[in-house]
């Protein structure tokens, strides 16, 4: 199926017509169910317009351009093989955020502040993946973003919702104003925008180490890229949270997008130095995302730091590819391009479930502290049970998804011996211990995160009190379940789904997949590599049966029911069970570097009736080292500055004759 990009830009249409309706009901009793039906229809035909053309003809190409935006290029559209790709994954998420929101969204206090936002934030991020020249990208870009920091200010009058507005806003601008550079770098003095003239123009190495850069910075920072990530934790969970799925396993993937469409697409052959860049800060965002999120008690933080570890996963494969690709392995570099995009779908899939958990158990108790929480699997077993699914996959445990595009990534780092530069050699190997650290650390991570919200007692009356969630919700968590699970049994379909984006961008492909035997994938060789999830799955599935069905065969009349142990007391009440500062403790103590963690304990005189209190500090470095020297520094400059509005005409007139004049002669200096 040959796909024309100008049927995807009426489905884009559709959406902001949809924004325009939504304005005009939004206060309508009935507004929810239409605006997110209408998003839901819409997302589903688009969705289903990309996968076909994936599935058939993904190296067919089409370009449109409109009389818009800049006079001399307008506005061109193309949709490629990697466009295709990235267009499942957003429509994707918004085809199953707007069947979630169908049942959560009628709770929400303040629909008329989401409604109108939901739609034209699924047509930005549809835009920004079609866009074919700087101007389009980067308008389609700030549309996004506008329309994201809305959707998070949807409940504004709450202080720290304003503050992570504030915050996300000032990073989106600094993102922008970073690819605003970018582009213009790549242009160069011809001032041809769109990306054919950019790919024609071969910029030099020293551009090419600029725009890498400026690509790390504005497509990084709305990745959430260790130093730039301190936005996401406060904006993710801020929004309601079907848009923080969007935001988290989606949006994130748009700006990863933006960087592969200019690393490796825009700039040519790539150099090993940028592989050895993009392995570092890969590896930081990892393991320092998910340890954040291990000392986390707000399940929706905590969900919005493991994005941050999950990036970083992703940003480790791109790293490895590109070292690949600047030294002619181009069977390595696809392997490891093809884990990265497997990770960018999987993380889309198990990471919107497990918000869409949050969002259950938010509707049900209305709380997202889980020291409030526990004992939920009786009440809402259902939810349980997706949820579960969720925190197996994002783990990395088979047979799930998850699993599978990890194994490729670590299939892709055991290659580092064939890598001719030392700096490689000693980079790649490191970086895979910070993976496999990462990825011990995540399962501890969502065992807490499972453990203490739905195992248990209940810890408070709102819990006792919650019931099951909507079908709408519950119809879009299982499905997103279902699909962690066939990503993950049946990989190779994915993996040759991925081949012409992959055969487009390092120009060679993974071998197929379909045609081994017995369904299984093997990245290189049979001989040094093979992983049959089918197998693993029906292995998993019919010994957890055997077992189940001898223990209640000849074990359950041996069987005695009773009351928790108390450790020797009796009856310590929900209030004696591990909460997740205590569960955190022991990872907490041994990474404590990580966080400048300290503990203070207030211990009362003997025969005191004063409970002893424990007092634990943990410290974001990057904000800390990074931010808040640059907020006082902006301070300072704007105290000094601040006489500047106090001048007479006389001295504004010498202010403006001295710039033109320092103007003139740069422009005249200029070579």
């Amino acid at each position: 199926m040959n796909l024309d990009v100008a049927v995807l830009l009426c489905g884009v249409a559709a959406l902001l017509g949809t924004s325009v309706l939504a304005i005009a009901v939004s206060r309508h009793r009935s507004a929810t169910r239409l605006v997110y039906s209408a998003t839901l229809g819409i997302s589903a035909v688009l969705l289903a317009l990309a996968v076909g053309h994936l599935a058939t003809d993904a190296t067919a190409t089409s370009t449109v351009a409109l009389p818009l935006g800049l006079p001399w290029i307008g506005a061109r559209f193309h949709l490629d093989a990697l466009a295709t790709f990235f267009l499942v994954v957003v429509n994707l998420g918004g085809a199953a955020s707007s069947l979630y929101g169908l049942g959560y969204g009628l709770h929400e206090s303040a629909p008329h502040r989401v409604l109108p936002f939901f739609p034209a934030f699924l047509a930005g991020m549809n835009l920004v993946l079609l866009a074919d020249d700087a101007f389009t990208f980067l308008l389609s870009w700030e549309f996004m973003s506008l329309a994201s920091w809305l959707l998070v200010m949807a409940h504004h009058r709450d202080q720290d919702n304003r503050r992570a507005g504030y915050i996300y806003l000032v990073m989106a601008s600094f993102g922008t104003f970073a690819l605003l550079l970018a582009f213009g770098l790549l242009s160069g003095s011809s001032g041809d925008y769109t990306f054919e003239a950019i790919r024609a123009g071969g910029p030099t190495p020293l551009v090419a180490a600029a725009v890498l850069g400026l690509m790390l910075l504005g497509a990084g920072s709305k990745a959430g890229l260790v130093p730039l990530h301190v936005w996401l934790p406060l904006a993710h969970p801020a929004a309601p949270s079907h848009v923080s799925a969007l935001m988290s396993g989606v949006m994130t993937k748009v700006a990863v997008y933006g960087f592969i469409r200019v690393v490796f697409d825009l700039l040519g052959p790539p150099s090993w130095w940028s592989g050895v860049v993009v392995l570092f800060f890969g590896g930081l965002t990892a393991v320092l995302g998910i340890l954040h999120a291990l000392m986390e008690k707000d399940l929706k933080r905590l969900l919005a730091y493991s994005t941050i570890e999950n990036i970083g996963i992703i940003f480790v494969s791109l790293g490895l590819a590109l070292a690949f690709g600047a030294n002619a392995m181009g069977w390595a570099a696809a392997l490891a391009l093809t884990a990265a995009l497997f990770h960018v779908l999987n993380h889309a899939f198990f990471k919107s479930l497990l918000f869409f958990g949050a969002g259950a158990v938010l509707t049900a108790t209305g709380e997202r502290d889980m020291e409030k929480l526990g004992g939920l699997i009786h009440r809402m077993p259902l939810t349980s049970f997706v949820f579960l699914v969720g925190c197996v996959a994002i783990s990395a445990l088979p047979p799930f998804n998850g699993f599978v595009s990890e194994w490729l990534a670590f299939q892709a780092v055991l290659q580092s011996p064939d890598l001719p530069q030392w700096a490689l050699k000693v980079m790649v190997p490191a970086v895979g211990g910070l993976l496999a650290l990462s990825a011990a650390l995540a399962a501890a991570c969502f065992v807490k995160a499972f453990g203490i919200t739905f195992l248990g007692r209940p810890r408070s009356a709102a819990v006792e009190r919650a019931q099951e969630v909507d079908r709408c919700s519950l119809a879009a968590m299982f499905i997103l379940a279902s699909l962690c699970l066939l990503a993950g049994i049946l990989p190779g379909v994915v993996i040759d789904g991925l081949a012409p984006v992959t055969l487009s961008l390092v120009g060679t492909r993974m071998p197929p997949q379909m045609t081994q035997p017995w369904l299984s994938i093997v990245p290189i060789a049979e001989s040094r590599s093979s992983y049959n999830g089918l197998l693993v799955f029906l292995f998993i599935a019919v010994s957890a049966s055997l077992a189940a069905y001898a223990i209640h065969r000849f074990a359950s009349r041996a069987l005695r029911r009773g009351p928790a142990w108390g450790c020797g007391f009796q009856d310590i009440g929900p209030s004696g069970q591990y909460t997740a500062v205590s569960f955190a403790q022991p990872l907490r103590r041994v990474f404590a570097f990580a966080f400048r963690a300290s503990e203070e304990v207030d211990m009362p005189a003997p025969g005191s009736t004063v409970p002893a209190r424990l007092t634990v500090t943990m410290h974001d470095l990057a904000w800390e080292w990074l931010y808040v020297p640059i907020t006082d520094a902006v301070d300072y400059a704007i105290e000094r500055l601040n006489y500047l509005q106090f001048l007479t005409i006389r001295s504004y007139l010498s202010l403006v004759f001295v710039y033109l004049v320092a103007l003139l002669l740069a422009l005249t200096l200029w070579p």
